[in-house]
């Protein structure tokens, strides 16, 4: 076997695990890595498991940022995110309409099977507010 062929294999070897390292480091950094996470408070207006292929469970929130009185919200921002964990999504299915608490975590990317937003929510606290005039 000459000298040279079995360099150029040493090399195109040597290439493709470079490719295929910085491949994983991609992959990683764009759907696992967590980009931050926080906690936001709002009314949850919507929660429900969709999908054709896979099914995830996807929620809506209200952040209420200007009220007019103790209760008429007047400017508001919308808040969408995903749950990956049963329980967190069986808490949620049965407090719609109530102001909460979520923990989330953000991802650079989506993932199908992980939901439709980059925001996953991984625990939730009920809020019992009281307003007084």
């Amino acid at each position: 076997m000459p000298k040279s062929s079995f360099n150029l294999k040493k090399y195109l070897g040597i290439l493709f695990l470079f490719i295929l390292l910085a491949c994983g480091i991609y992959v990683y950094f764009k759907y696992y890595f967590t980009y931050s996470n926080g906690n936001r408070f709002g009314l949850l207006q919507k929660f429900s498991r969709r999908g054709n292929v896979f099914k995830t469970y996807e929620g809506e929130m209200i952040l209420n940022l200007v009220r007019s009185n103790a209760t008429v919200p007047l400017a508001s921002e919308k808040f969408y995110f995903s749950v990956t964990k049963k329980a967190v999504a069986d808490q949620l299915m049965t407090i719609q309409g109530r102001n909460i608490t979520v923990s989330y975590k953000e991802k650079h990317g989506t993932l199908p099977w992980r939901g439709d937003t980059q925001y996953i929510v991984d625990s939730v606290q009920v809020e019992n507010l009281t307003f007084s005039k």
